[in-house]
């Protein structure tokens, strides 16, 4: 396989979150990739060709050579393994396990928050009808969570900047950036996340309007 030969899918709005967490490990990496995108909306990703190529039918999908991964964190994980550059997860093994489970807690809970505060938040500026009782749950549970997570007058979760970062930052962000109530250190962490150029890069794509 040739370092050559990398191909991202992602969602044609460019709002998929775990689409955008590769998009910016790749650019971290200074690497060159193709891209294309599939319509969601229209079931792109449902159609016989795409099941063929991604086992898990979703985006995003790397392809590279004749291997093709879904499941954006198993993604981050194999770029950091093949690729040089400036690494994803922090060197010490008890940092980077911490980094993972950052990650896969992100992916796997905090439903409310996720549905009531969707990325065209993030990516669209919508607004949403206020938080409810469990999506306030939810709330103080991502913010404990991170208020421990995030040493004192540090800007990263490790020492220095890892794809967690960029992942914890978006899902504070689906709050801050709707005017929720975020403590002030944790909204001063994600903005500066969301200025590092590889975000900058994702955000600035151009993005259809919504239907």
């Amino acid at each position: 396989m040739t370092l050559s030969s990398l191909h991202l899918h992602v969602d044609a709005q460019f709002a998929s979150p775990y689409a955008m967490s590769v998009f910016v490990a790749l650019t971290e990496k200074a690497q060159d990739f193709e891209m294309s995108t599939l319509d969601l909306d229209a079931g792109a990703n449902r159609t016989d060709a795409y099941a063929r190529l991604s086992l898990t039918a979703r985006v995003p999908t790397l392809q590279h050579g004749a291997l093709a991964l879904s499941e954006s964190s198993a993604i981050t994980e194999y770029l950091d393994d093949i690729l040089p550059g400036a690494r994803l997860y922090p060197q010490d093994p008890a940092q980077r396990a911490r980094a993972r489970q950052v990650q896969a807690w992100l992916r796997s809970d905090l439903l409310p928050i996720r549905e009531e505060r969707n990325t065209q938040v993030v990516f669209y500026g919508a607004r949403k009808l206020p938080l409810s009782a469990a999506a306030e749950v939810c709330a103080q549970r991502l913010f404990a969570a991170a208020e421990q997570l995030l040493p004192h007058g540090a800007d990263h979760l490790f020492g220095q900047w890892s794809i967690a970062d960029t992942d914890l930052a978006l899902m504070i962000n689906r709050l801050a950036l709707h005017g929720d109530a975020v403590p002030e250190r944790l909204a001063i962490y994600a903005r500066k996340q969301w200025q590092r150029p590889s975000v900058q890069r994702w955000l600035q794509l151009e993005r259809p309007p919504l239907a």
